[in-house]
């Protein structure tokens, strides 16, 4: 006789969604500024007014979430690419 495993399934699915958030967490943290100076840019021209300081910034923001993700992060440097542009609390 074979042994129902009751929740199996959803722990399976737990461990799934929780390893996308911390890759989604991951990924807004090096676009963070880039949406937010888009967002704001587009408030801005909504409202009438030019949005060239919020592109400039969004376009700023975007090449350094490039230059952070392009460079090669090793266990030896890896709490480098962490520490760039903010920081980490914890490690502070």
């Amino acid at each position: 006789m074979k042994k129902r495993q009751l929740g199996q399934g959803m722990t399976e699915y737990i461990i799934i969604v929780a390893l996308i958030s911390v890759a989604a967490i991951g990924v807004y943290s090096y676009f963070a500024k880039t949406v937010r100076n888009q967002v704001s840019g587009l408030a801005a021209e909504m409202s009438g007014k030019s949005a060239g300081d919020s592109i400039e910034k969004a376009q700023t923001a975007a090449s350094m979430a490039k230059e952070k993700a392009d460079a090669d992060y090793t266990l030896a440097n890896y709490n480098e690419g962490g520490n760039e542009g903010g920081g980490n609390a914890a490690a502070d």
